[in-house]
């Protein structure tokens, strides 16, 4: 049975914090990246070919945090980061800290199919990426004013809390309200209650028995020092082979530590779990108590589909051969 899953980020996602027009502009986003993705299933595309057009989709959306939609760094740029990974082969590809690449998880998938590596990092991968054709934009394209304003409102709350520490440590009971250095716009049109973080996935299983997954994400609001997170890490973020593709989205650090991805494989392969339970058991079990907030999306090679996260809610989607696609956000 051939099978499609995806996500557009988990963390905070109230029903009280998101408008009804806001929602709907979600669920619309999901559900064109649904689409595009089953209905090359449902026509023989590889599963490869369907995970990279279903996270292109929502790359290509400014509602979320990749490609179009990446949030700003501290120095008031972008670095996207996206992997992607053939279950059949284990082959991988991934890029991080690219600026310039329209849709990273082409890029990606470059440095799978055109190269001897795995990982490619700025400005490398954006110069693969510029020799094989791929569209480049200029730094206006990834611009949208609600991620700049989320920018300016953690600039703020850093120097809030410098503010803070500083008067402390002079033994100082009070802190004086901070005063704004510039005028910050208007409310963004619509809200991301998560706006901090975020991340978008996909996995399947083709008619052919194939399993893939890719993920895609820009980074952290107001992040410094060139972080990167585990999208781009194959086996944290991103893990396919022949019994389960995994997509994850949460606080990165924990899942790296967790090697969250390549976890639920070896649940499956040492215990001999279901795909559900070893899910279960990474986001909520290991990951949960250590404050991992996040989800991931998994499917096996039966396609069999998971979504569990531990978050209040999960930008989700499904569909399965002859089934009816699902969409969902909140728990």
């Amino acid at each position: 049975m051939f099978a499609l899953a995806i996500h557009g980020g988990a963390g905070t996602i109230a029903r009280a914090s998101l408008k009804p027009a806001d929602e709907m502009r979600y669920r619309a986003a999901l559900e064109a990246a649904l689409a595009t993705g089953y209905d090359l299933l449902r026509d023989g595309a590889s599963a490869l070919d369907c995970v990279e057009a279903a996270v292109r989709s929502l790359e290509d959306c400014p509602l979320f945090n990749a490609g179009r939609g990446a949030v700003f760094t501290h120095e008031g740029h972008h670095e996207m980061d996206a992997a992607i990974m053939a279950g059949h082969t284990r082959l991988a590809g991934a890029v991080a800290g690219v600026r310039q690449v329209q849709n990273p998880i082409r890029a990606a998938r470059l440095v799978m199919e055109k190269t001897e590596h795995v990982l490619l990092a700025y400005p490398g991968a954006d110069e693969l990426a510029r020799e094989h054709g791929l569209p480049l934009q200029p730094v206006e394209y990834f611009f949208t004013q609600h991620r700049h304003d989320q920018l300016q409102e953690a600039l703020r709350e850093g120097r809030m809390r410098l503010d803070h520490s500083q008067a402390v440590g002079a033994g100082s009971q009070v802190v004086a309200p901070l005063e704004e250095p510039e005028k910050f716009s208007e409310a963004p049109v619509f809200a991301d209650p998560n706006w901090k973080k975020g991340t978008v996935g996909a996995v399947a299983r083709d008619q052919f028995g194939n399993l893939a997954a890719a993920t895609s994400t820009g980074g952290m609001t107001n992040k410094r020092y060139a972080r990167i997170g585990d999208t781009p890490i194959i086996g944290a973020g991103t893990w396919a082979d022949a019994r389960c593709a995994i997509s994850c989205t949460g606080h990165g650090e924990y899942f790296i530590r967790a090697v969250a991805a390549y976890d639920v494989a070896c649940l499956m392969e040492y215990k001999n779990l279901s795909l559900e339970e070893a899910c279960r058991i990474v986001v909520h079990d290991k990951l949960g108590p250590d404050g991992g907030e996040g989800g991931l999306i998994g499917i096996d090679a039966a396609g069999n589909v998971t979504l569990p996260f531990n978050s209040e809610g999960m930008y989700r989607g499904s569909r399965a051969e002859g089934g009816e696609p699902i969409v969902a956000i909140y728990k």
